[in-house]
C-alpha cells in the first residue's frame, strides 16, 4: 500500500514563500505521475500542478511563474515550491499519485495524502 504524507504548510504573509513536501512510501515517483491539488472552504478542489513520469510539468494559470512542482526519486519525495504567495492561495493542499497522468489531472489519482494547511495573510 502506498502512503503519502504532506508537510510544509503554515502561516505566511502575502509575498512570502513555502515549500510543500509529499513523502511517499517506497520508490514510486519513477513509475507514477504526481499532482498537487488545493481546496479552500466552500470551494471545489482544483488542480494546481502536475508532473509526468518523464518529468514534464504543467500548472494552472493562476500559479504560473510563482509555483514549481518537482520530485526527488532518490528521496521518494515530491515538492511544491510556492513563491509570491497571495491570500487567494489559502487552502488545504493535497498530493495525488497515479500511474496515469490523465487520472491525476482528472482528480481520480489512486493515492492521496492527508493534506497540509496553507494560510496567506494580507
Amino acid at each position: 500500500q502506498v502512503q503519502l504524507v504532506e508537510s510544509g504548510g503554515g502561516l505566511v504573509q502575502a509575498g512570502g514563500s513555502l515549500r510543500l513536501s509529499c513523502a511517499a512510501s517506497g520508490s514510486i515517483f519513477r513509475f507514477n505521475a504526481m499532482g498537487w491539488y488545493r481546496q479552500a472552504p466552500g470551494k471545489q478542489r482544483e488542480l494546481v500542478a502536475a508532473i509526468t513520469r518523464g518529468g514534464i510539468t504543467n500548472y494552472t494559470d493562476s500559479v504560473k511563474g510563482r509555483f514549481t512542482i518537482s520530485r526527488d526519486n532518490a528521496k521518494n519525495t515530491g515538492y511544491l515550491q510556492m513563491n509570491s504567495l497571495k491570500p487567494e492561495d489559502t487552502a488545504v493542499y493535497y498530493c495525488a499519485v497515479d500511474p496515469s497522468l490523465m487520472k491525476v489531472v482528472a482528480g481520480r489519482g489512486t493515492y492521496w495524502g492527508q493534506g497540509t494547511q496553507v494560510t496567506v495573510s494580507s
